[in-house]
């Protein structure tokens, strides 16, 4: 096993628990860093665009990223699962498969954006609508990120996908406050995606080239079928809460929702950090059932730590967030944001699931449970929406992230049949219980005006309570993972 570790992976001395950990560490800086520029950015842009021009945004963002999910078809995680002899031709193979899909999808983005226009009533959607779509094919010529991805060379790859951010925040952030409007979003989201384009290209370690193989084609879509399924549902579920918030509440209730849509995808790309970085190890070792269920475990409570605080806290604070922050045209949110935070907490529980299906090549689960989630939908959050607001909106999805909670478990249990949600749900919310405790019982006993000072203490006072609590009850997992950081083994960091 160990030398088919060091073929696959740098590792440069370190065993793959320490190459991973440090990894971990790579990707939480990087996606904090960058994730937080995106958040900033987004609080900027509401500042300089009215809520009805951030709602055309909202508009053609999720229309934008429900058709780019048809491309989401884990081209990219089926090249790094692949032990093939050859690896710069099974990338070429990869890639070609990738340039299939993504010129299939500009086609279809190109007409459908009539039809956005037809669907929302809105013609002035039409043309940036058509320019975001320019965005699809440096989405394939990034394809040479995958190589890093896989080698676990997590320094160079985020280097790479840095770019794309950056340029964004500092064109989109010139541009609205030039008076651009959603204009400036749409340039900005088009020249940081060429911009990481093209740097990707100049240092592929492969060359580029087209290299059709109808094996290869049918291996790829066989494990991308049930995703294609998976990201119908989610345009399904996207697509459907704009179009109804548009429709029953304007252009303002569709940005409400986008609103707080962008605010919970912050923690949703964080806790991502840590499966992103596991997964090409899993797939090493995913005939390992013993270790993959460590691996699990271990990585959903370090994703916890982070998001159920960040979820518990939004809750807390979101009139404040609005109050104090973003503008009192947004007070219609608070209870939707309030709820996603929510929604967003219990949601992490056993999140990375997916990522140990698909390094054992089992997809279909994943199209089984995204499909549960699209029939919640319809069921609940769109008819609630319909009749009672994004307060209805808000009930809904909080019923919907439960079933969603309840299918996925009944696959983690078949995967895995030691495992237990709710044992592992109680330990993931201790440490916020005391810090929610305290926050919840000053507002009880005091009698003070609001202010962004008293806001700014009951944050520190949450951050910090939380941080303590986490601190003494998850000592030994952050021991171990420090152990891991510095090189020692884990058993000589526990004495």
């Amino acid at each position: 096993m160990s030398g088919e570790l060091d073929s696959r992976f740098d590792l440069r001395g370190r065993s793959l628990r320490a190459h991973t950990a440090r990894g971990s560490v790579v990707n939480a800086l990087y996606t904090i860093a960058l994730n937080s520029l995106g958040l900033v950015k987004g609080f900027v842009v509401a500042v300089f665009l009215t809520a009805g021009e951030y709602g055309v945004w909202g508009i053609l963002f999720i229309s934008y990223i429900t058709l780019v999910w048809l491309k989401q078809v884990g081209v990219g995680d089926k090249f790094v699962q692949q032990d093939e002899a050859d690896q710069e031709l099974a990338f070429q193979r990869a890639f070609t498969v990738e340039l299939l899909f993504s010129a299939g999808l500009f086609v279809l983005m190109l007409a459908c954006a009539p039809l956005i226009g037809l669907v929302y009533g809105r013609s002035d959607v039409v043309a940036p609508a058509l320019v975001l779509a320019l965005a699809v094919p440096a989405t394939a010529l990034s394809s040479p990120l995958w190589i890093y991805y896989r080698r676990m060379q997590f320094v160079r790859q985020r280097l790479l996908e840095g770019i794309d951010p950056v340029v964004s925040f500092a064109v989109t952030v010139v541009l609205a406050a030039s008076g651009a409007g959603y204009w400036s979003l749409v340039v900005g989201m088009l020249a940081g995606a060429w911009a990481a384009a093209l740097v990707a290209v100049v240092a592929s370690p492969y060359r580029l080239r087209v290299s059709f193989d109808r094996r290869t084609l049918r291996e790829y879509t066989g494990f991308s079928w049930p995703l294609l399924v998976t990201s119908g549902s989610g345009i399904v579920i996207a697509q459907g809460a704009i179009i109804a918030g548009e429709a029953e509440l304007g252009a303002a209730g569709a940005g409400a929702i986008a609103l707080a849509a962008s605010i919970v995808a912050y923690a949703d790309r964080i806790d991502n950090v840590v499966t992103f970085t596991l997964y090409p190890a899993i797939c090493a070792v995913r005939d390992r059932t013993e270790l993959l269920f460590e691996s699990f475990v271990k990585s959903n409570r370090l994703a916890l730590i982070w998001g159920v605080p960040f979820g518990v806290g939004l809750a807390l604070f979101a009139s404040d967030l609005v109050e104090f922050g973003i503008g009192d045209e947004w007070e219609p949110a608070v209870i939707l944001i309030q709820v996603f935070g929510l929604n967003t907490a219990a949601n992490q529980l056993g999140f990375n699931w997916d990522a140990f299906y698909r390094a054992r090549g089992e997809t279909r689960p994943m199209a089984v449970v995204a499909a549960v989630t699209m029939l919640a939908f319809l069921c609940a959050p769109l008819p609630l929406l319909l009749a009672d607001g994004l307060d209805g909106f808000a009930i809904g999805m909080a019923i919907m992230t439960a079933v969603t909670l309840a299918a996925r478990t009944v696959y983690l249990v078949r995967l895995f049949p030691g495992f237990r949600m709710l044992p592992h749900a109680l330990r993931a919310v201790a440490p916020t219980v005391p810090a929610a405790a305290l926050v919840l019982a000053l507002r009880a006993v005091g009698d003070l005006d609001r202010s962004a000072g008293l806001a700014a203490a009951e944050v520190a006072a949450y951050v910090a309570l939380t941080a303590a609590a986490t601190l003494w009850l998850e000592r030994g997992l952050l021991r171990e993972v420090g152990s891991y950081l510095r090189g020692v083994p884990a058993a000589a960091a526990s004495h």
